[in-house]
């Protein structure tokens, strides 16, 4: 065994978790976004239940995530991410008993910080993984569109969960464009090995 396939095993190894990661968190972000666009708009019972549950997912995803590369304690940016996304489902909670608009801030206060930790980590992925510019343009746009719901909240209009869906379309989308470019970048690596 060369120097070099033992170098890259790991990366390989972490490459296959993130490809993996990746398509699980498209997966229950476009269930989540379907769901909200559908049933839970006419259910204001559910739509609760899906906004408290969405940081939670977060949060779990973040724990997940980082006990694959050495534990929360060497993520720092995915502990801050899941500790935020913990006060986030605690503050939805409560701000569901007050109004949608007290939600939808919650959810810009959430978006800003989880966007930016979201970066930091894309770009300490970037030396070993690699395909992280899908994350980096994620946490960016995250961080955005926090901005944005904090002033809508402050507005006059409706506010429902379909405020908050296309916010988890686009982080669907960016997770699924990450998950493809990993896959594709494995393919054209393995391409040369295997015509050796």
């Amino acid at each position: 065994m060369s120097a070099q396939t033992s170098v890259e095993s790991p990366a390989r190894s972490s490459n296959a978790w993130l490809k993996n990661y990746y398509y699980l968190r498209f997966a229950v972000s476009a269930a989540w976004v379907l769901a909200a666009f559908t049933v839970a708009k006419a259910v204001p019972t559910l739509a609760a239940v899906m906004l408290v549950a969405y940081p939670l997912w977060d949060a779990l995803a973040n724990y997940v995530d980082a006990q694959r590369s050495g534990g929360l304690g060497r993520n720092r940016s995915q502990l801050l991410n899941f500790v935020v996304s913990i006060v986030t489902a605690i503050a939805v909670a409560v701000a569901l008993g007050h109004s949608m608009n007290a939600v939808l801030a919650v959810y810009g206060v959430w978006a800003v910080f989880s966007g930016a930790f979201q970066l930091l980590t894309a770009f300490r992925r970037w030396k070993t993984n690699g395909a992280q510019w899908a994350m980096i343009l994620s946490g960016a746009q995250s961080a955005l569109a926090g901005l944005f719901f904090v002033k809508m909240a402050g507005g006059a209009e409706a506010i429902g969960i379909a405020n908050v869906a296309p916010y988890a379309a686009f982080g669907a989308f960016y997770f699924l464009v990450s998950a493809i470019w990993l896959s594709v970048s494995d393919m054209l690596r393995k391409s040369p090995q295997a015509a050796r």
